[in-house]
């Protein structure tokens, strides 16, 4: 593998909105970005992903974009972005926006222009089409429920949206969108980003026939996952993204890709792959399914078969980004344990098996200090668009109140966007004013500022672990070394080697609340960690 300057890094995930508020609006900021960098550094992190601060209306929290060459004012200012990208060079941190470029918002200049004539030049921008007998053009539903399609008012025309219906999807088969978006990406690398997180990609290849596809509820609609399985040809899409942009800057792209077919991994994330890495959703994905009501309970067993056989599925094609939790999933402790989230045993050991296998880990913002779910009492209480519509379908589907927001309160993203909880202080230390999300109620006991006086917190574990995986004497083979299955027969023991040519390091991590006997069948010669709350 020919090695990259991203490799060995540690990247560090930042949702602006909760991450630190300077101004008392409620709503965290760039300034406050600016202001933690120290602690980012402290902590080990390399690479700082930034969700979305584009102008937008937030209906779906800065993912529906109306200008992205400029800085939403919640936020701040282009010029508090420029700062951002000076003070993190001087610390040898690098900076990756959010790209969000399947749709952008239904108030974007391009969408307001087609709006006012639907099959001109902007028309064109879009996916607009006309709908058959009153009704949309087909029955593909939108991952937030509902039709794909709004009618486009006073006609029989529809746009589609994979998303929200403030979201409307950008046509890739349209040259003029494609150079346009190029435009743009290069003019933010121009300004000193070291690369993006692509949102959504997979999604801009569409199946051009338009067909229904046979129902999987009993409204008559079919996931539009449906569809994205059955396009073809995204690959020239990607290439020529990364050629026109991308490769002319070294930059680093992390890729969102669910419903990739095996066969195509090495054309995403080989060594001339499309980029540079994608998200690892393996464990995500058959925790949720495709029924947004239902929750499978992995057993420990099928976890580690998971992730076993998702590094073998890449050991000779490239890194993927390991990730525990994100701004759209349940909190790591609360998904993994979800009868004891609290156990700080139960952190320590996620953050093992996230930091140390192959490939470039991704932490999200109090993940470090074990954040957990929110139980929200009431929806009024939620804001997330998506957790929203699905709790309305649920209602609509026959379930109760007290049932929607049971699975609301287990499938929310607003359970990741809580705000982070700096200290025992008022609103957890994030803002001297309303938060615009509510504060987890559980921040006195779970904050950073005690466990930064804690040795064996969380935290302190987490630093200890990041540091040992950055020691120059064990930074090749946990980087660059295989990942071979080790004490396989025993249950619940999550247990591998990394292996480099002149060393072998044993990983081992006990997925149960009782103590369990190992007989270990290798002189060991150092113990590089051991948890701390264990002993």
């Amino acid at each position: 593998m020919e090695k990259k300057w991203w490799h060995d890094k540690v990247a560090y995930q930042i949702y602006p909105k909760s991450f630190c508020d300077t101004n008392g609006d409620g709503i965290g900021d760039l300034r406050g970005i600016i202001e933690k960098l120290d602690y980012l550094k402290e902590l080990g992190a390399d690479i700082i992903w930034i969700s979305p601060v584009y102008c937008s209306p937030m209906k779906d929290q800065g993912y529906d974009i109306s200008d992205y060459y400029n800085i939403d004012p919640v936020f701040g200012t282009i010029e508090d972005m420029e700062e951002l990208l000076s003070e993190a060079r001087k610390r040898e941190l690098y900076i990756l926006m959010d790209l969000v470029i399947n749709h952008c918002s239904s108030e974007h200049e391009w969408f307001q222009k087609a709006l006012q004539d639907p099959e001109g030049e902007y028309g064109r921008y879009f996916y607009i089409l006309r709908g058959k007998d009153g009704m949309p053009p087909n029955n593909w539903r939108g991952n937030f429920g509902g039709s794909a399609w709004s009618r486009i008012e006073g006609t029989d025309l529809y746009y589609l949206h994979t998303f929200h219906e403030t979201q409307p999807d950008l046509n890739w088969e349209n040259p003029a969108v494609r150079r346009k978006l190029y435009e743009m990406i290069n003019w933010w690398l121009e300004k000193g980003l070291a690369g993006f997180r692509i949102d959504a990609i997979i999604n801009i290849k569409k199946e051009l026939h338009f067909r229904n596809y046979p129902a999987d509820r009993e409204d008559g609609t079919c996931s539009i996952r449906c569809m994205l399985q059955e396009a073809q040809g995204i690959g020239e899409f990607l290439t020529e993204l990364r050629e026109n942009t991308f490769d002319r800057y070294n930059a680093f792209t992390v890729a969102e890709v669910f419903d990739n077919k095996p066969e195509e991994l090495e054309k995403f994330i080989g060594e001339d792959g499309y980029f540079s890495t994608m998200f690892d959703f393996s464990i995500e994905s058959a925790r949720t399914g495709d029924n947004w009501y239902e929750m499978n309970q992995l057993r420990p067993e099928e976890i580690k078969k998971i992730i076993f056989d998702s590094q073998e599925r890449t050991r000779e094609i490239g890194l993927l980004a390991n990730i525990i939790e994100n701004h759209d999933e349940p909190r790591g402790a609360s998904a993994f344990f979800a009868e004891e989230p609290d156990r700080e045993e139960s952190k320590t050991m996620l953050a093992v098996l996230q930091l140390l296998q192959r490939g470039i880990p991704f932490l999200y913002q109090g993940q470090e200090i074990g954040m957990t779910n929110v139980v929200f009492q009431d929806i009024a209480q939620v804001d997330d668009v998506a957790s929203r519509d699905q709790y309305q379908a649920a209602l609509e589907a026959g379930y109760s109140e007290e049932e929607a927001l049971r699975i609301v309160n287990l499938r929310s993203r607003d359970n990741c966007r809580t705000p982070f909880q700096w200290s025992s202080e008022k609103n957890a230390g994030f803002t001297d004013g309303t938060p615009w999300l509510m504060v987890n109620s559980n921040y006195r006991k779970i904050n950073l500022k005690s466990q930064q006086r804690d040795e064996r917190s969380v935290y302190s574990f987490y630093k200890k672990l990041i540091r040992l995986r950055k020691e120059e004497e064990y930074k090749d083979t946990f980087v660059y070394g295989t990942f071979r299955p080790a004490y396989e027969e025993h249950n619940n023991i999550f247990a591998y080697y990394r292996e480099s040519e002149r060393q072998r390091i044993a990983v081992i991590a006990n997925y149960q609340k009782e103590s369990q006997e190992l007989m270990l069948t290798d002189q060991c010669e150092k113990v590089l960690l051991l948890s701390l709350i264990h002993i």
